[in-house]
């Protein structure tokens, strides 16, 4: 097989898998409404029970570039899509708390292979960087904004099982294909946007500083906002919603964000990236501080506004590394960096659990809203240790 025809193989499977991934993470927290429905149990027990899943995606994110190193990265992708399919399965199967928790753990360590590696393989093959990375996020945002629809509209007419076996399914199947049509990782072959140089920098150190704040930060942000969502949209526009109205809805949040990711890919192509980190994450702390306060159609324009943010301040993280990272490095930065970004998932889960109870949602996002604003601190920061003076090799401070 010709490099061309293996790398665009490779990048059509790598946006599946991150469509699934995205997909299959946010299942529980819609269908965990039809759940408590079913057994009685309350919204913050049910959700505390994801925390396993949270702290596994972002724990085990570290060790997976090393593990594709060594095993390659096709074989790991390969173990992300049967691993989702199984753990999906062992889901819908579960019928008390503590197997809840065991598979969902299990489920959580599958989606910690796919953003260290699946990244990695993208930027390798990708032609043009900044649109790869676009088209690559919409498939992600597509995954979660279908994930609250889908899920709804399969726990409302075929039980909330179904909500996990169906995704489960289709995860095995794509495993298969890929084994049968992506023969090797392909390293070699073609002119690869991620085998460009590094842009060399003054001050490494204080703008690595500044990145894994903002990657933390951010991390808090993505976190609270999408697992609450649909709960959010229950309580903030009406509670007398069916359950696939209020999935629809969510929906057409994340489809905001997709529609930015894709934007966001097209402009990184032309302009500075510090310049579009700062002026985008301002969108978060406005958008999550008029969610916060208000209800009905406010609370929605607000939540679309900081969905969009959201979003495309992931394509321009990956963006970063793969523009300040020296090529050899990048796999085991991109597990650095997923594994500071979802490491802060791990106690978000059980954060909303305990200021729900506290003070509602208006709690939760004004938290939210705090650490967008730490964000866009962090984004002045980057962009003014980027502006002038001597420069010097992010690789040697690797």
């Amino acid at each position: 097989m010709d490099s061309e025809t293996l790398s665009r193989r490779t990048l059509r499977f790598v946006n599946v898998a991150h469509a699934l991934d995205h997909f299959v993470l946010l299942i529980y927290p819609t269908a965990v409404i039809a759940i408590a429905a079913q057994t009685g149990l309350g919204y913050g027990e049910l959700i505390g029970l994801a925390t396993g899943a949270f702290v596994a995606f972002g724990l085990c994110s570290l060790p997976m570039g090393w593990l594709a190193d060594r095993f390659g990265r096709r074989t790991m992708l390969a173990v992300f899509f049967f691993g989702y399919g199984l753990s999906c399965l062992g889901v819908a199967s579960a019928t008390t708390p503590l197997s809840f928790s065991l598979w969902l753990c299990v489920l959580g360590l599958a989606s910690a292979i796919y953003h260290p590696v699946g990244s990695t393989m993208l930027v390798t093959h990708a032609r043009r960087l900044g649109r790869d990375l676009g088209v690559n996020g919409v498939w992600g945002n597509l995954g979660a904004a279908s994930a609250s629809g889908v899920t709804a509209l399969l726990a409302a007419t075929a039980g909330w099982r179904a909500a996990f076996v169906v995704p489960g399914l289709v995860c095995l199947t794509c495993g298969a294909a890929f084994l049968a049509l992506v023969p090797n990782d392909g390293e070699a072959g073609g002119k690869k946007a991620g085998g460009a140089a590094a842009i060399a920098v003054s001050r490494p150190f204080a703008l690595m500083a500044l990145y894994a704040l903002a990657i933390f930060a951010g991390g808090v942000t993505f976190n609270l906002t999408t697992i609450s969502l649909p709960k959010v949209i229950d309580e903030g526009v009406g509670q007398a919603l069916p359950l696939a109205l209020i999935g629809s809805l969510a929906t057409v949040v994340f489809l905001f964000g997709a529609l930015m990711q894709l934007a966001m890919g097209r402009l990184i192509d032309r302009f500075s990236l510090p310049s579009l980190f700062v002026t985008l994450s301002v969108l978060q702390p406005l958008g999550l501080g008029l969610a916060a306060f208000s209800t009905g159609l406010p609370l929605l324009a607000g939540l679309m506004l900081a969905m969009t943010a959201i979003y495309g301040q992931v394509v321009i993280n990956d963006a970063m590394i793969a523009r300040y990272v020296p090529p050899a490095y990048r796999a085991r930065a991109y597990s650095v960096r997923y594994f500071v970004g979802f490491t802060a998932s791990g106690f978000v889960v059980p954060a909303i659990a305990v200021l729900h109870d506290r003070g509602g949602f208006a709690l939760v996002l004004g938290i939210a809203a705090t650490c967008g604003a730490v964000i866009w601190l962090s984004a002045l920061g980057f962009l003014k240790l980027t502006q002038g003076g001597p420069r010097a090799a992010l690789a040697a401070a690797e």
